[in-house]
């Protein structure tokens, strides 16, 4: 038997491989999970078969071609598939990089599981909803107080459908005051979320990004030659992508709003400036946080979640509506907002992720959030000092502390060995990490980012950085064993490099699948 040395931090693990196919391949016709009683004839002669009464436009023509499959086999599949899946709750996920992975408190997963949270219906009269509504007034009350903005809204169901709804207000508050065709052009920077560029585009915006200096800030002389009668507004993220705080981020606002601009604040992560530091007080109109990376709402591949969006009193008139004011004790949904620029999703987005974040922020309470903040920087730069020991990484740009992440470079590691971030990326995977590059296209060399949040210890934490070690010194000693990495995961590598950029090769619900690859036939024989 062989003898496992449990002082070794990096961890020996294989992922479990099921070769589980599609759940609407497990079809077989007439299996049930479930059989359901008849009704009874004197119910149905009380109120009805429940099918008549629907209007005949909202009555398929056919049954949804959904699997038919038994409940032990339904089951089987999904824990198979829970086995092949690397996340928060199995490993330590600090290399998701501006993503804030933490831990989410499973009692506030009770309250979003609750019934009286899952049967709520958003078409309900406000008199039965008071209790949702006042969770949602009192978030915003507590958002007011983390952002010093004056209002929220909780309808944006994403990061980037927030920097949308921004843009939105400010193409919309331009336009009322006679200046809309005038003021085309928001200003953004390098190393802000991709989001922030791209959301302003497609409202029509001319986009003017600022590069960094050499310490890697935004160049403020840079600012004040593109800053003109033509700009709408600045978007920002800060801290940015790499990690460094702008200390001088209320000079830029400054300078924007004496030419007449808006200033809008991406605060995805504000991890490191929770009771520290306000958008406020840095000289932003708005700002949103995201509920699913701060606010420790899990983000559950990909959804459900919320872009808690700010504003001062001077767009309150333009937030989507309607929003969640108080009146005589009464909650209600105020939809007179005169400049609203709309809805921008459906109803009021998504309530249990409020729930969630709510629960959380009164759990931890203006102390606590503040403890959340310095501890995610206190982990944050102890990764940084340890990672900069490790042969062949660095972290380009200003040297000394950094927020609450780091974009570090294999830059050395690549030119030396020949194994790139990507290469380090899957051999990760080998010792149950999670770990990412940067957004494309990359602007520091061979990027990785790693954002440890306050969740981790310090024994999870170097736990994360032997690992980096390993990998370095098998590049050094044998290149051949990372780059021919995963060895032990579900799949070994994805050969062709364009299934995300093209679209003939998306399939994204079986029925389009079956298009695709014309096996309509086929499953139907």
């Amino acid at each position: 038997m062989q003898k496992i040395n449990r002082d070794h931090k990096v961890r020996n693990y294989h992922q479990a491989k099921w070769d589980e196919p599609i759940i609407f391949e497990l079809h077989n016709s007439g299996e049930r999970g479930i059989t359901l009683p008849q009704v009874e004839e004197e119910i149905v002669n009380h109120v009805g078969d429940g099918v008549s009464a629907i209007p005949v436009e909202m009555v398929r023509r056919k049954a949804p071609k959904l699997p038919e499959i038994s409940q032990n086999r339904v089951l089987r599949h999904y824990l198979r598939l829970s086995q092949e899946t690397l996340g928060a709750a199995f490993n330590v996920e600090i290399g998701q990089g501006t993503c804030t992975m933490k831990y989410s408190p499973k009692i506030n997963e009770a309250f979003a599981s609750s019934p009286k949270m899952t049967e709520l219906h958003p078409l309900q009269d406000v008199s039965t909803v008071q209790g949702m509504l006042e969770v949602m007034y009192k978030l915003d009350l507590c958002m007011r107080e983390i952002s010093g903005m004056d209002y929220f809204s909780f309808q944006p169901g994403s990061g980037t459908q927030s920097l949308f709804t921004m843009a939105s207000i400010v193409r919309a508050y331009h336009e009322e005051n006679g200046e809309g065709e005038q003021r085309d052009e928001i200003i953004t920077t390098s190393f802000s979320h991709p989001s922030a560029a791209a959301t302003a585009a497609v409202k029509g915006y001319k986009i003017i990004t600022l590069q960094p200096d050499e310490d890697g800030f935004p160049d403020l002389e840079e600012l004040k030659a593109v800053v003109s009668e033509r700009t709408a507004g600045f978007v920002v993220a800060n801290p940015e992508d790499t990690g460094i705080y702008n200390h001088r981020i209320k000079e830029f606002t400054k300078i924007v709003h004496e030419a007449g601009g808006i200033c809008y604040y991406d605060q995805a992560n504000a991890n490191g400036l929770l009771g520290i530091t306000r958008a406020k007080e840095a000289g932003f109109d708005m700002c949103f946080f995201n509920l699913h990376k701060t606010f420790s709402t899990p983000h559950a591949c990909g959804g459900p979640a919320t872009g808690a969006l700010g504003v001062l009193n001077k767009l309150k008139e333009f937030l989507p509506g309607p929003i969640v004011e108080n009146q005589d004790d009464q909650y209600i949904l105020n939809d007179k907002l005169k400049h609203s620029i709309g809805k921008v999703r459906s109803f009021q987005g998504v309530p249990q992720t409020v729930l969630r974040a709510y629960a959380w922020v009164r759990a931890l309470g203006a102390e606590g959030l503040k403890d959340v903040a310095q501890i995610a920087v206190l982990n944050n730069n102890y990764l940084y000092h340890k990672i900069l020991t490790i042969r062949g990484a660095s972290a380009p740009y200003i040297k000394g502390k950094r927020l609450e992440q780091v974009r570090y470079s294999w830059e050395q590691l690549t030119k030396e060995t020949g194994v790139t971030t990507d290469d380090v990326s899957r051999r990760m995977a080998d010792f149950a990490h999670h770990y990412w590059s940067s957004h494309h296209p990359f602007i520091v060399p061979e990027p990785f980012t790693l954002e440890p949040t306050e969740s981790y210890s310090k024994a999870d934490l170097d736990e994360y950085i032997a690992s980096l070690t390993q990998i370095s010194n098998e590049a050094y000693a044998n290149p051949e064993i990372v780059k021919n990495a995963p060895h032990n995961s579900t799949i070994h590598r994805v050969d062709e490099q364009d299934y995300f950029e093209n679209p003939d090769k998306w399939a994204i619900t079986w029925r389009m699948y079956l298009k695709k690859t014309k096996k309509t036939q086929e499953i139907n024989s």
